[in-house]
């Protein structure tokens, strides 16, 4: 199972020396309150640690220079507890290179009105605090994110807990390396993309293999590899032999799990996240990967066909975000166009996600009209029902254009017993006319990332920290 590595999150609080030392005090003792009780009660995916209470110019740039050096850290949390005089942040701020959060709170919930007075007033000041600060970071075009709240409320918990797993995600996509197997598929427009400009952009590595340095380490797979996995598929899955002998079945079951173990042991040894193939370049291959990307999909590893590498690293980047639940690969194949139920059918040739199962994964070996190889085994199984995005990246060549929109995932009633492959229904919002209509004007291509972990307004944020350009239809 791939793995993100440990980060954490800085929480630097805004003062000055206004007050005196005693109020210091208190604006630092209340900090570590809120987040020991963050840490403990709030569930966020990663620790929150309070680093200090910035009352210099030379304080706050001082630990946003350490902040940017730590890799550890993934992005820093600011809170104006009392008034913070903006031009103290000014360069600090600047040179910041990591997520920033403005977490715009105060640490008392209601109004104590018997006892407030002026020295209440001038300790418990976030709301002049905040609007001090927030024109600086609007002034510097931070494209910081500001969530607004008690920190004791559960949704805004939420909240700060979602940007986190944002955060971790933008710093992953700078590690991202995606292995194409093969080139793009011929005369296919939208799987190409500036490389260059990407790994400028986003991080992402991209580089290509022959299939033959594939069939090679396939070479080196032993039988007892081979074995050993396929038992622990036979616990797994459901097996459905269908009209095969179990010989037969077993040998085309086998050659997948041989090129999933070979994929492993190329990717690793590189350290590769995300990979791409191609049915038009399988030259040494007995058959199209399946089952195998399927099984590596399912560990984490990010993947698209036909050599698009732009959503093999994205489908990489959401499963960061979405800690790898319900979340990869797509593509949209037909509609149903009654007017009773307008939906979206949607699949791919072999290597559905299975991290978007909602019945028992089937193995089953079936014809592919395509690729001119072997039958190939592949999990068969229906995707999830709720509430999802889906989103896709394409290059402009002067610049990348996210596109996405939200959709309701269906469960799906009707049996499909000549179609052999998993399937994903799902209902674009607001309509599938204007979702349709919208996602072919602003250019978003046929191969997408679909998540039900993922949130759009986390998808925007990401947006925001790349300074990317997104489409959101709604």
């Amino acid at each position: 199972m791939l793995k993100t590595k440990e980060y954490e999150f800085w929480f630097i609080v805004g003062s000055q020396h206004l007050y005196g030392e005693e109020a210091l005090s208190i604006v630092e003792n209340n900090s570590i309150n809120i987040i020991d009780e963050l840490n403990n009660d709030a569930r966020l995916s990663y620790p929150v640690t309070f680093k200090t209470v910035a009352t210099t110019a030379e304080d706050i740039t001082q630990v946003m220079k350490e902040a940017n050096y730590n890799d550890k850290v993934a992005g820093v949390i600011t809170w104006m507890h009392t008034f913070s005089p903006g031009k103290n942040w000014i360069r600090g701020t600047k040179i910041l290179q990591k997520p920033l959060l403005h977490f715009a709170t105060q640490y008392e919930k209601n109004l104590p009105w018997d006892k407030i007075d002026m020295d209440y007033l001038n300790l418990h000041q976030s709301a002049h605090g905040d609007r001090e600060y927030g024109y600086i970071n609007a002034r510097l075009n931070k494209n910081n994110e500001v969530i607004f709240g008690h920190w004791g409320e559960k949704n805004v918990q939420e909240q700060i807990n979602d940007w986190l797993n944002v955060a971790v995600a933008y710093n992953e996509s700078f590690n991202i390396k995606v292995a194409r197997f093969g080139d793009n598929m011929r005369d296919v427009a939208v799987t190409e993309g500036d490389k260059i400009e990407a790994q400028i952009q986003f991080g992402w590595t991209v580089d290509y293999f022959g299939i033959g340095d594939l069939v090679s380490e396939m070479e080196a797979v032993t039988s007892e590899e081979i074995n050993d996995t396929y038992q622990t598929c036979l616990t797994k899955y459901e097996i459905n032999m269908g009209e095969n002998d179990r010989e037969y079945f077993e040998k085309q079951v086998k050659e997948q799990i041989k090129i999933e173990i070979a994929l492993r042991k190329f990717l690793t040894r590189g350290g590769y996240s995300a990979f791409t193939t191609n049915f038009e370049d399988l030259w040494g291959m007995k058959q199209l990967p399946g089952l195998a990307v399927q099984r590596l999909n399912e560990e984490g590893y990010g993947f698209s066909g036909e050599g698009d590498w732009k959503t093999a690293a994205l489908s990489r980047l959401m499963k960061i975000m979405s800690h790898n639940k319900g979340t990869g690969f797509m593509e949209d194949y037909t509609y149903n166009l009654n007017e009773n139920g307008q939906e979206i059918l949607a699949s791919h040739m072999l290597e559905v996600d299975p991290t978007l199962a909602s019945t028992k994964e089937k193995i089953e070996v079936h014809p592919l009209g395509i690729g001119n190889k072997e039958d190939p085994a592949r999990l068969v199984f229906d995707g999830k029902a709720g509430d999802a995005v889906n989103l896709t990246i394409s290059d402009f060549g002067e610049k990348f254009k996210l596109v996405m929109y939200e959709v309701e995932g269906k469960k799906i009633n009707e049996p499909a017993p000549h179609l052999p492959v998993a399937r994903q229904v799902f209902t674009p919002k607001p309509n599938l006319n204007q979702a349709v209509k919208e996602w072919i004007e602003n250019g978003g291509g046929h191969h997408t990332v679909l998540s039900f972990n993922v949130t759009a307004k986390q998808v925007e944020q990401l947006a925001k920290m790349f300074d990317l350009e997104c489409a959101i239809i709604k």
